[in-house]
């Protein structure tokens, strides 16, 4: 691969950032996982009771902010939060801090510099559509609400969550509302993005699908 760049955009809990790491591996390219950023922030925010009204404290945090991916980790003012960010907390705060267009702003900012450096992988919800829009291939990967909602819940009872599956649901649901609603970068498929259900196929099928595809040159 040779100055690459692949944008894969979906919902959450459709795999795609599993999915984007295998195929980063497979092509030895960079991978950023550009949800987990917003993540790494929102955990922030929250460990340090900042209310989500708050702008003039969300802007001090946000200027002051290190974020970085080493490593297969992400480190957050130097410290990996791995675990952290994968939280029943974050999983609910996460959009209320997602959608604040200075937020967004600079994170993207962020994300635009390193996708410059080409040979990577980016996985969120406005990538294909705003961060690297001239991406050479560009992937849409969602399925059915159920299906996310037990892929995310099999992900949460790992670190010990007592949230039931149909929390997990309801948080997913509401989560795609926001997404989907948000003034700044709403999630919507790009429209020249390779759309994928992966519902009813394994990680494998999904992987193959799009390596074939890029192997073809997008044809």
């Amino acid at each position: 691969m040779n100055n690459i760049t692949i944008a894969v955009d979906g919902p959450a809990g459709a795999g795609k950032s599993t999915i984007a790491k295998i195929i980063a591996k497979k092509l030895k390219i960079n991978y950023i996982d550009t949800g987990a950023m917003y993540r790494a922030f929102t955990y922030l925010i929250v460990s340090k009771n900042i209310d989500f009204n708050n702008k003039i404290e969300i802007q001090r945090e946000l200027k002051n902010v290190k974020i970085e991916f080493l490593n297969n980790h992400i480190y957050l003012n130097d410290k990996i939060v791995d675990s952290e960010i994968r939280t029943d907390i974050v999983n609910k705060n996460v959009s209320n801090i997602a959608k604040l267009d200075y937020v967004r702003e600079h994170l993207v900012n962020l994300q635009k510099i390193i996708a410059q450096k080409g040979n990577t992988i980016m996985d969120g919800r406005d990538i294909g559509t705003n961060v690297i829009p001239d991406a050479k291939y560009k992937f849409f990967i969602t399925a059915s609400l159920a299906e996310r909602g037990k892929r995310r819940h099999k992900q949460l009872i790992k670190t010990a969550n007592d949230i039931s599956l149909s929390q997990t649901i309801k948080s997913i649901e509401k989560r795609d509302i926001i997404d989907a609603t948000r003034q700044v970068s709403p999630l919507i498929k790009a429209h020249d993005a390779i759309e994928i259900d992966t519902t009813n196929k394994t990680i494998d099928d999904t992987v193959e699908i799009i390596l074939n595809y890029i192997r073809e040159g997008g044809n």
